[in-house]
């Protein structure tokens, strides 16, 4: 789905609380035109997620014959990717221009002959960003192996990691690694099929999973960070955070369960959903009650792994990712709350004020639109202005505008470092609806390689069996572990936006898949 275009699409988005007649048929207007456009595309969905770019600072860095230059430093989803020079971008600027033509090209910032004063490179930086954005953002060059090209480039002369042959431990859901032979340089696709290989995983059914990275807490809990793009080297990724709570998982990629029969008709899929659904349980993510989880070890020790996946169909957030602790405003300032997403929604689990607990759900198809921002957030060191000083965290905000009844639209916020990783979810929900309404399929075009080889593991390892599920503490309830989880949250100071640190100035994601409320829901 596409971003608003220009600041003068976003200042018209409406405000809370107003009332709009025939909001519905206005929006699924909407729906139908996108929905038409869409299944005049190929039936086959890439999901091509609109990722956060931004350029927020410079460094002035020396060269090899002892001058000095700037170089930009790209950001994608808050995290340093690459750093450039304003040359190699404009290098990638006339190579995007004469494969595409100047009308499709947008905007980029002139030369100039004299040095760069400071002014200059902060409207140069600013003006840069803008671009890479706009270039992202475009449908037919953000996803161009141009494009993606470059950035794996820049990402690997960045951490000045040479091109040779490396081992690579990919996690299954059940704690097992998967140890692949590939080169530094692979891209995610490349590593994702040699993963495939490893397990005899068949083609037709490497779409349907994919590459995420996540971070393990001391405790065992999993963070996931975010999904693995195609502009980015996963070896090179892992490499750079230089520490070994990072991890690359791999985990079915979509939402609706009805995709799950395809991935079990294979023994490898079968064994791969098996054993996530099982951690998932395990670590609480599926709610089990007793006669449940008696029927499912039953089944587990029966080898009956067909029957205990159709079982677990049935259960509470199964197929859901779910969050850590955070913070939102809704039903009110400054709630903790624990949020899932699966089954084309957000579920909120809130803790309020008064140390109630309520729960509910914001389905995807009732979000007009969301964003995600940053922000400055000082870190409390004595001074009266910490972030001068260099020592300030990043805060991250998801905002979402919900139709709340038929005629009355509300914004609901999470703070939240997970808010970007929130953001792509509920970017793919809407893009397998889409799909799904245009009878097209989420099975992924393998793109044929010009040489035809790929580095491969030789040894073909097996998906074991997870151990069977531990028995569930009788005393202890879900909403009892729920409360823990939420009372271990922090409240931390929060300075006021800045639109200059905001990720995107036009980082609106617009809902195709908005359908309103009709007067049967109300």
């Amino acid at each position: 789905m596409s971003c608003c275009p220009d600041n003068k699409v976003v200042s018209s988005l409406p405000r809370p609380g107003t009332v709009f007649p025939g909001l519905r048929n206005q929006w699924m207007n909407r729906a139908v035109v996108a929905f038409e456009d869409l299944s005049s595309r190929s039936s086959s969905l890439c999901f091509e997620l609109k990722m956060h770019f931004s350029i927020p600072e410079t460094e002035v860095r020396s060269g090899e014959n002892g001058s000095t230059y700037v170089a930009y430093n790209i950001h994608v989803n808050g995290v340093l990717h690459c750093r450039v020079r304003y040359s190699q971008l404009l290098g990638l600027h006339e190579q995007i221009k004469k494969e595409y033509g100047s009308n499709v090209v947008p905007a980029f910032p002139p030369k100039k002959i004299f040095t760069l004063t400071p002014a200059e490179v902060e409207q140069r930086r600013e003006q840069l960003e803008k671009y890479m954005q706009a270039v992202r953002q475009d449908p037919l060059l953000g996803a161009s192996e141009m494009f993606n090209s470059f950035l794996r480039k820049a990402q690997q002369e960045t951490q000045q990691i040479p091109t040779e042959d490396v081992a690579l431990d990919i996690c299954l859901s059940n704690g097992q690694k998967v140890t692949v032979n590939i080169l530094t340089s692979d891209q995610t696709e490349d590593v994702l099929d040699a993963v495939a290989t490893t397990l005899e995983l068949a083609d037709d059914l490497i779409g349907y999973f994919s590459l995420f990275l996540i971070r393990e807490g001391a405790d065992g809990g999993l963070t996931f960070v975010r999904k693995l793009q195609e502009f980015e080297l996963p070896y090179v990724s892992i490499t750079s955070l230089r520490t070994s709570e990072f991890h690359i998982l791999l985990r079915k990629s979509y939402w609706d369960m009805a995709y799950d029969s395809d991935v079990m008709d294979s023994r490898v899929g079968l064994n791969l959903l098996y054993a996530q659904t099982v951690s998932d349980i395990e670590r609480g993510w599926i709610l089990v009650n007793k006669d449940q989880h008696r029927q499912l070890k039953s089944l587990q020790e029966k080898g009956s792994k067909k029957e205990f996946i159709h079982l677990a169909q049935t259960l509470k957030y199964y197929g859901y990712i779910k969050f850590d602790p955070c913070i939102t405003d809704f039903p009110e300032k400054g709630c903790q709350v624990i949020v899932s997403a699966g089954n084309n929604e957000l579920n909120f689990h809130v803790k309020l004020p008064n140390e109630q607990m309520k729960e509910g759900s914001f389905k995807v198809t009732r979000m007009r639109c969301w964003r995600v921002t940053s922000s400055q957030v000082p870190v409390a060191n004595g001074t009266t202005n910490p972030c001068s000083s260099g020592k300030c965290d990043v805060k991250l905000e998801l905002a979402f505008e919900y139709l709340m009844s038929k005629d009355r639209l509300q914004w609901v916020t999470i703070t939240s470092q997970q808010a970007i990783m929130m953001s792509i979810c509920l970017q793919s929900m809407v893009d397998e609806l889409m799909v799904k309404k245009s009878g097209g399929s989420i099975k992924k075009m393998l793109r044929k390689r010009h040489n035809g080889s790929i580095h491969r593991t030789d040894s073909q390892q097996a998906v074991k069996s997870p151990p069977l599920l531990d028995s569930p503490d009788p005393n202890r309830e879900q909403i009892v572990k729920l409360s823990t989880k939420l009372s271990s949250v922090s409240l931390r100071g929060i300075s006021a936006s800045n639109s200059a640190n905001d990720i995107s100035g036009n980082d609106f994601h617009g809902n195709y898949a908005f359908e309103g409320i009709g007067d049967d829901d109300l």
